[in-house]
């Protein structure tokens, strides 16, 4: 029976070529692309174009980002990409992942975050799911209960606990996994699945060698060091992976009193110009001059910035915080803005029949006379 299936499928897949081999040229379909996007037959299609290019932020999107934009401060907003780039680095020591790996988690957390709000989206979660992606991209995964027990371990540490306790794999475990998952879909769908990053580890011992410097090894391990460095700034989402080797060599070079080529200058024959090495540079130096981000303060400042837009929606609704409806946007109206009842005559409202204040008896008989009553109108 084997033998019959696969002769079969080779028959079949003879018969296939033939006739692809067999179809005219003009049987083909009519592809050419314009300016507007690709042209097949008769439609026109838009074109998708996936580049390391293309992963470069604008300077237009720099400020304001998400985060201020829903009032949070540039200085909370720094501290909190760089605490999520410490653990995703942190993370990925423990899990044994491999450098590129890291770096590629952390790229994808600065791009992530310049689409999406910190105050909409949790860090912690996000870092997660960069490092579970990541994981993959560099094709060193990782199962989901590894890299959220490493979390939970990292997120105890830096709380100052001495006894850190387990992970227990209850209905928080799960509601955690489950959002971990989503932040991943949602990173690939916010990047349009460009996760592509270009690392500039072996470009800069290409440039060394090129120089002639690669034999100094603590050239080398210097260069390499603020390169690590400096996946905790935004450069990497702002210059290409050439510039960026440049302006470690020459923070490497200035840091270690090392004479290079000044004339002309080294970093132009790779492309680069003095402001860019210059940007990068006074990036880099501002982390170590910078405290170090407090957990909880940070967490803090989020969920009073998440409580102030959720208050402010509310009340665009005409909603109090509680849920309750706001009595100013009712007109007015109040249930106690009426002592009496409306079948109870007040005795200070001047009326022509005085007579109608007194009790008046009923006659079981008289149709005129209950229809004088103020119950039937």
């Amino acid at each position: 029976i084997l033998s019959r299936l696969s002769a079969l499928l080779c028959r079949s897949m003879l018969s296939f070529v033939a006739n692809m081999a067999a179809v005219p040229i003009s049987a083909v379909p009519n592809t050419s692309t314009n300016n507007d996007g690709i042209l097949i037959g008769d439609r026109v299609y838009s074109e998708v174009y996936l580049t390391i290019s293309n992963s470069l932020i604008p300077e237009e999107r720099l400020q304001p980002t998400p985060s201020m934009l829903d009032g949070l401060d540039l200085h909370t907003e720094t501290d909190l990409r760089i605490l999520g780039c410490e653990l995703i680095q942190s993370a990925g020591i423990l899990l044994r992942l491999p450098q590129v790996a890291m770096a590629t988690g952390q790229v994808l957390f600065h791009r992530f975050f310049y689409s999406k709000s910190f105050v909409k989206h949790s860090f912690e979660i996000v870092a997660m799911a960069c490092v579970n992606l990541a994981s993959k991209i560099e094709e060193a995964p990782r199962r989901f209960r590894d890299v959220i027990n490493v979390f939970h371990h990292l997120k105890q540490s830096h709380r100052g606990k001495r006894s850190a306790s387990s992970l227990i794999l209850d209905q928080n475990y799960i509601n955690t996994k489950n959002q971990v998952i989503k932040a991943e879909r949602r990173i690939l769908k916010e990047l349009g699945f460009c996760v592509h990053v270009k690392h500039p580890h072996k470009i800069i011992v290409m440039y060394l060698q090129v120089l002639e410097c690669e034999k100094n090894q603590t050239l080398v391990q210097t260069a390499w060091n603020y390169m690590n460095d400096s996946l905790r700034t935004n450069v990497f989402v702002r210059f290409q992976a050439e510039t960026i080797a440049c302006a470690c060599i020459y923070l490497a070079a200035r840091a270690l009193q090392m004479p290079l080529p000044s004339r002309p200058h080294w970093y132009l024959l790779f492309g680069a110009t003095e402001e860019e090495i210059k940007d990068i540079c006074i990036t880099t130096l501002k982390l170590y001059t910078r405290k170090k981000p407090d957990y909880d303060h940070l967490e803090k400042e989020v969920e009073k910035r998440k409580m102030s837009l959720q208050e402010a929606k509310l009340k665009a609704k005409g909603l109090n915080p509680d849920g309750t409806p706001a009595l100013s946007n009712l007109g007015g109206f109040s249930p106690g803005s009426k002592p009496c009842s409306p079948n109870v005559v007040k005795v200070e409202d001047k009326s022509p029949n005085l007579q109608a204040l007194n009790p008046v008896k009923k006659e079981p008989n008289s149709r005129a006379q209950g229809s004088k009553s103020p119950h039937n109108g």
